[in-house]
């Protein structure tokens, strides 16, 4: 059974029986414990990212990676779909993250636990136990942005910068790092606008989004970068990037964490 990756929870709900799903629960533990969909493992988003102050949403390593898709039973030969009951950051920051390792077998879930829960899907509070394997993550980074990067393509017509932040922080009138701002030339998209909240945080519909992209000049024919406070929230824009088609799509881990806490990049406010 081939998935798609964006999912509606009656897809899902078809397809557990039947094909090897690896169901990763993104909402937290103490969200886990009172109820998730059935089968899923819970995932804590801390151990998806890793920090070097005050840089925070940087990659983990190798290794460390390994040990946690080892550890909830990740063996490279399930299809793996996440969700959460936040809009999608955190799942797309597992998944974003999986593509940067070479793992491309996923799916998200539209709208997540809220999607699923409002539809009345079954729910369960049984702690599911994964059977730990022995897999070893390899970095790949194909869909990894850095500073150096961003640097040397500033100017250049075939980028198109993302930034998936609130208007204040954009404008710099919220700083969240030692400088406020955006990266120059980048196009402000909130996260939020993108989802709506009157059909249970799904993503909005394509047409509607794909507009609201060419308005900010944000084209399939570009290389898209995406990022925000820590590449959390503009995960989820590199996920929605992916589901329209969008063929060139990068995160920037660390993001404005990084670039606003340095003193050798440029800011627009």
């Amino acid at each position: 059974m081939t998935l798609p990756l964006l999912l509606e929870p009656e897809q899902l709900e078809q397809a557990l029986p039947e094909a090897d799903i690896l169901l990763i629960d993104m909402c937290g533990q103490e969200s886990y414990v009172t109820a998730h969909i059935p089968g899923a493992v819970s995932l804590n988003y801390a151990d998806i990212v890793a920090s070097q102050p005050p840089v925070n949403g940087l990659l983990p390593s190798p290794e460390d990676f390994s040990r946690v898709l080892a550890s909830i039973g990740y063996t490279g030969k399930q299809h793996i779909v996440a969700y959460d009951r936040e809009g999608g950051g955190h799942a797309c920051r597992l998944l974003w993250t999986l593509e940067a390792f070479g793992i491309s077998q996923f799916s998200l879930l539209d709208g997540g636990l809220i999607s699923w829960a409002s539809e009345r899907k079954t729910l369960e509070q049984h702690i599911n136990i994964a059977k730990p394997s022995t897999y070893q993550a390899q970095y790949s980074g194909s869909n990894v942005a850095d500073v150096d990067h961003i640097l040397s393509h500033l100017h250049s017509n075939g980028i198109a910068l993302l930034d998936a932040r609130t208007e204040a922080e954009f404008s710099g009138n919220d700083k969240r790092s030692a400088r406020g701002g955006h990266i120059p030339g980048a196009q402000l998209l909130d996260w939020k606008m993108c989802m709506d909240e009157t059909r249970a945080y799904r993503l909005k519909p394509a047409e509607t989004l794909k507009a609201m992209l060419n308005e900010r000049g944000i084209t399939p024919d570009k290389q898209v970068i995406a990022y925000c406070q820590s590449h959390h929230r503009s995960s989820l824009s590199c996920i929605m990037l992916k589901v329209l088609g969008y063929p060139n799509v990068l995160g920037y881990p660390g993001a404005w964490s990084d670039w606003g806490n340095r003193m050798d990049t440029p800011v627009e406010h």
